[in-house]
């Protein structure tokens, strides 16, 4: 039988186990790495940001083209790149543009049409994407396409995609892969927090750069 000594030594070790536990977890969550929620991307020029020269030098865009793109932006999702696109240019020579300049798509929004304009996408693929919507990683993103290609198709397709930031708990690295953001940026975009709504974001970003830039920035950004 054991006597109230040997009771109080279990109830001890019980705590330390657990407080083991608990800092085991907590390390764990610290070197989980984090997934970010914009496509990686080494090649593929950003139609909102790309210097008219550079514009220039991809095939299919002359002078005149890369004034256009410059003109018409900012472009909040691919449809609006295409529609401008399509003025001067085939479905074939818009195509060959669209492996070297894109406008990443909303993942969790894109319209169908819209994830069509993707180099060498199929009706098939196009429905994989909708049908494990909604994405909450580009972990989650790779691990379902993953099961019809690749890993080079995958990583080649991650780079027409994003999915929306949570203004209110994205990281900082996160925050960083939005396509032009600096390091200020990101801090403002903390400073705020939290958000109630998309107004208070437009109002609040507006403070440091132009209406242009804010709509950009809004379109890789959701309040959950």
């Amino acid at each position: 039988m054991r006597g109230p000594g040997n009771n109080e030594f279990i109830t001890e070790e019980n705590n330390m186990y657990k407080s083991i536990a608990t800092t085991c977890v907590a390390v764990l969550l610290m070197t989980t790495p984090v997934y970010a929620q914009v496509g990686e991307n080494d090649t593929l020029l950003d139609a909102n940001l790309a210097q008219i020269d550079t514009l220039q030098a991809v095939a299919g865009i002359d002078s005149a083209l890369a004034s256009a793109i410059e003109a018409g932006r900012p472009y909040v999702n691919a449809q609006a790149l295409d529609d401008v696109l399509s003025k001067s240019l085939s479905d074939d020579e818009r195509t060959v543009v669209y492996q070297s300049v894109f406008r990443q798509i909303n993942l969790n929004a894109a319209e169908r049409a819209e994830i069509m304009l993707i180099p060498d996408m199929s009706s098939r693929m196009a429905h994989e994407f909708e049908e494990y919507r909604p994405y909450s990683s580009l972990q989650q993103f790779r691990r379902e396409i993953g099961k019809y290609v690749d890993a080079d198709e995958v990583a080649r397709l991650e780079q027409y995609v994003f999915i929306p930031l949570d203004l209110n708990s994205a990281s900082a690295s996160d925050l960083m892969t939005i396509p032009g953001m600096t390091s200020r940026m990101v801090h403002e975009f903390e400073e705020y927090r939290p958000y109630t709504s998309m107004e208070q974001f437009r109002r609040e970003i507006g403070k440091y750069v132009d209406e242009d830039e804010v709509a950009r920035l809004e379109s890789y950004v959701t309040l959950n």
